[in-house]
């Protein structure tokens, strides 16, 4: 007992400084704060959420970052680490359907809730096809349970990590790629795209994603599709309820000017002209952006490694007030009608604007009354692009016009008319509010080359005492990841302090 109180008056006298508040590092500062350190949380917008804040305007209440919840074992993990649940803070729904594709005027296929409504759809579309979804599944799912248990909670110290002797049977998989696997199986195109799709979400293309990362299909297919309540940020501000119950101090409106080092020894920030001095600096903000808050001689990745890595897109998206409701539409809606591969070749070969662009919408007021008032229809738009492209109003005007004109032609409706306000956010946003290297919307793509311990580091080599989180290091873009890339920075720093 005397050691354990030894333990926590130790702990109260250390300070963290957390620069950023996105998903992880909340979870980060809820981790660090239940060992009892004091832990400081530095936001340089005037709302905490980093990407997943919100938008208010006219009644209306849009997600303007993520809008999907997918893998809803990773948010109950987090929580039950603080013996709490998700649904002691929000109200989960899961969607049916879950979306809708669109390939073309009138054509669509749905997928519904659970795996044998899609395996008839699937059917419906190509005979023979229902029997070699449930195969792929199965193969997905199982894959899913070896990364979950096996390899995503690994900090990517060392290649060490990734050898077990249940992930050493899967080795071949990481040297074939999701478009090769779902194309030997599936020859109707619409099928294939549908199942290439759920990558998207690890931010690089089906054909330099490593085939293991199928278990995206089991997290979209198995696990289902949800909405909390009120939306996305919902989960931010149960993390915050959590953070502050902890004891985590949150300060917004809080740019860091400088990292504070001293013989390569992290020692604070200082943010608005005054200096926190810290034990340990945590860093949740853009990567790129943090290592040019030290002197150069300490980052441990030059402008050329950076301009190297494959990014995973940008979005250009908008925020749309509609004066009525919407028809043939879901919650969330692809519109695959275009070229596919044409539209990834300008965004990961050959960056520029892409000349018929993929697209994807949310409508979450279908699903959720507070989203818009009564009668009307919240939508979000939106476009992936490369990074780093040409980003203006004229631009942005040219594209929404494009896909709106597509949108009422594929859906046979106009809407135009009953455009209330639109709002959009696009590279240059990403840049202002996020200080987002080249404005990239998602962090570092998963390709076989950018995965586990070949991604940036959770730990400064160059710099004691410095530590990243987040989707430019492990394990990846997203937000289950986001969760557990706060997780497992902390472990670290629990283990140096300790």
């Amino acid at each position: 007992m005397f050691n354990f109180l030894v333990f926590l008056l130790n702990n109260m006298d250390k300070k963290i400084s957390i620069i950023g508040s996105g998903f992880s590092s909340l979870a980060a500062a809820c981790y660090l704060a239940k060992q009892n350190y004091q832990v400081t949380v530095f936001e340089k917008n005037s709302n905490i959420g980093g990407r997943a804040r919100q938008l208010h305007k006219e009644g209306f209440t849009f997600d303007i970052g993520p809008t999907w919840y997918w893998m809803p074992d990773v948010f109950e993990n987090f929580f039950a680490d603080f013996n709490k649940m998700p649904s002691d803070y929000y109200e989960l729904e899961k969607l049916n359907p879950a979306y809708s594709v669109y390939f073309g005027k009138n054509d669509y296929i749905t997928i519904e809730d659970t795996l044998d409504k899609i395996c008839k759809a699937f059917e419906t579309e190509e005979k023979g096809s229902a029997v070699k979804l449930k195969t792929f599944i199965d193969k997905a799912k199982s894959n899913y349970n070896i990364a979950i248990k096996d390899l995503v909670y690994k900090p990517g110290v060392s290649p060490l990590e990734l050898i077990t002797p249940v992930t050493i049977k899967k080795i071949n998989q990481f040297f074939s790629n999701i478009q090769k696997d779902v194309r030997k199986e599936f020859t109707n195109k619409r099928l294939a795209q549908i199942l290439e799709f759920p990558v998207l979400f690890l931010g690089a293309k089906p054909s330099n994603t490593p085939s293991f990362y199928n278990f995206m299909n089991y997290a979209d297919f198995g696990l289902g599709t949800f909405h909390p309540k009120k939306g996305m940020y919902q989960v931010i501000l149960a993390i915050e309820n959590l953070a502050k119950s902890l004891g985590v101090t949150i300060k917004t409106n809080a740019p860091i000017q400088k990292i504070v080092t001293k013989n390569k020894i992290a020692q604070g920030v200082i943010c608005n002209d005054t200096l926190y001095e810290s034990d340990i600096v945590l860093s949740g903000a853009d990567y790129h952006h943090t290592e040019t808050l030290i002197d150069k001689q300490l980052r441990q990745y030059s402008e050329n490694y950076w301009s190297k890595k494959t990014f995973a897109p940008s979005s250009l998206l908008f925020y749309v007030g509609f004066n009525k409701k919407l028809k043939h539409v879901n919650h969330h809606t692809l519109f695959f009608d275009v070229d596919f591969d044409s539209h990834s070749h300008d965004i990961y070969d050959n960056p520029k604007w892409p000349k018929n662009p993929l697209f994807y919408a949310s409508f979450p007021s279908i699903t959720d009354q507070n989203s818009a008032p009564k009668g009307k229809e919240a939508g979000i738009f939106l476009i992936p692009l490369a990074p780093g492209i040409e980003d203006n109003e004229t631009i942005r005007e040219h594209y929404f016009n494009k896909i709106i004109s597509r949108f009422e032609t594929l859906t046979s409706q106009t809407v135009t008319k009953d455009i209330i306000f639109k709002s959009s956010f696009c590279i240059n946003d990403f840049i202002k509010d996020y200080n987002s290297y080249k404005g990239n919307a998602y962090g570092m793509a998963n390709t076989l080359l950018q995965t586990a311990f070949l991604r940036p580091k959770l730990k400064s080599k160059k710099v004691k005492n410095l530590y990243f989180t987040g989707q430019l290091t492990v394990p990846g873009p997203g937000v289950p990841p986001a969760l557990i890339s706060g997780k497992l920075v902390s472990e670290l720093i629990v283990k140096q302090l300790n």
